[in-house]
C-alpha cells in the first residue's frame, strides 16, 4: 500500500500523519477558521513538508468532530471516515509500542478507551480538558494562550492554592503522602500570584483526568495508561502523571508524537 494519510479534524485544527511502507513518514498540524479550511490546509502543509505529491496519496482516513463536514473525497482522493474512539485506541498503543492499555485523549474534553490489540472499547468521557484549562485561565488570570499558561504554571507555588493532606492532619495516612491534594483550590489565598493560580488550574485538570484514568485502568484490570492529545506538552501535567504513577501503582506513558495519536490511529485503519 502506498502513502496513507490520517486526518484528525477538529473545529479549527487538523493534525495529519502520513504512513508510507507501514511507517510514519511525517506529521503536521495546522489551524484555520473552520474544519474544511483546516483539512485542506493540513493536506497542503503535509505535502510541502514531506516532499510528496498529491499523486502519491493512495487513501485518506479521516476522523474527529470536524470530519462530518467533509461531505466527500478530499482533492479527489479516496477519503474514508473512521470512528474517533477506535482511532484514539489504535494510535495510542501504536505510538507507545505496546499491545494493550487504557488510552486517554486529552483535547477540548477528555475521552478514555480500552485498547487490546485491534479491539477498542470506549470506557468513559469527561468534560474536563483543554477547554476547561483555557476557560478557567481566561476568567481567573486573564490568559488565553496555552504556552503562556504552561510557562506560568512551571513558576507557580501550588501550596498557595491547593489544600493538601499535610495541611489537614499530622497523622500519617496509609497510601497518601502529606503533599497529596485534599482539595483543589481549597487554600486559594489573597497572596496567590497568577503563576500560582496557573499551577492550580493545571493541577485541577490533570488530577481530574488522572483519577478517572486510574479508575478506568482498575476497571479493565490494566496497569498501563497511555496519554495522548495536545495537553501532553504541558511540563507540569507530565509531572502530575509521574506522581500518580507512584501513588497508584500504574504506569502513565506519554509517547512521542502524542498529540498526533488519533490521526495515526485513523491511518492505521486503512490496513484493517
Amino acid at each position: 500500500m502506498g502513502l496513507i494519510l490520517g486526518l484528525d479534524i477538529g473545529g479549527s485544527t487538523t493534525k495529519v500523519v502520513g504512513f508510507e511502507d507501514g511507517k510514519i513518514l511525517e506529521s503536521v498540524i495546522v489551524k484555520a477558521s473552520d474544519p474544511l479550511a483546516s483539512a485542506f490546509a493540513g493536506l497542503g502543509r503535509f505535502l510541502e513538508s514531506s516532499g510528496r505529491k498529491l499523486s502519491n496519496i493512495e487513501k485518506i482516513m479521516a476522523t474527529g468532530v470536524g470530519a462530518s463536514y467533509l461531505g466527500g473525497d478530499l482533492l479527489d482522493k479516496t477519503t474514508i471516515l473512521v470512528d474517533e474512539f477506535v482511532s484514539v485506541g489504535l494510535g495510542g498503543v501504536f505510538l507507545s509500542g505496546i499491545s494493550e492499555a487504557i488510552v486517554v485523549s486529552m483535547g477540548t474534553g477528555t475521552s478514555m478507551v480500552e485498547a487490546r490489540g485491534a479491539v477498542v472499547r470506549h470506557i468513559i468521557g469527561s468534560g474536563v480538558g483543554g477547554g476547561t484549562l483555557l476557560g478557567l485561565a481566561d476568567r481567573l488570570i486573564n490568559v488565553t494562550d496555552f504556552d503562556m499558561i504552561d510557562q506560568l504554571s512551571q513558576r507557580g507555588q501550588l501550596e498557595r492554592v491547593d489544600l493538601t493532606v499535610g495541611d489537614l492532619t499530622q497523622i500519617e495516612i496509609a497510601g497518601l503522602t502529606p503533599s497529596t491534594t485534599a482539595s483543589n483550590f481549597g487554600k486559594l489565598m489573597g497572596l496567590s500570584e497568577p503563576e500560582d493560580i496557573a499551577a492550580g488550574i493545571v493541577n485541577l485538570v490533570f488530577q481530574s483526568v488522572g483519577t478517572a484514568a486510574v479508575l478506568a485502568a482498575r476497571l479493565c484490570q490494566l496497569r498501563t495508561i497511555v496519554v495522548t492529545g495536545n495537553l501532553t506538552r504541558m511540563s507540569v501535567g507530565r509531572q502530575i502523571f509521574d506522581a500518580f504513577s507512584d501513588l497508584y501503582g500504574v504506569n502513565f506513558l506519554i509517547p512521542e508524537r502524542a498529540e498526533y495519536a488519533t490521526a495515526a490511529g485513523a491511518a492505521l485503519q486503512a490496513w484493517k
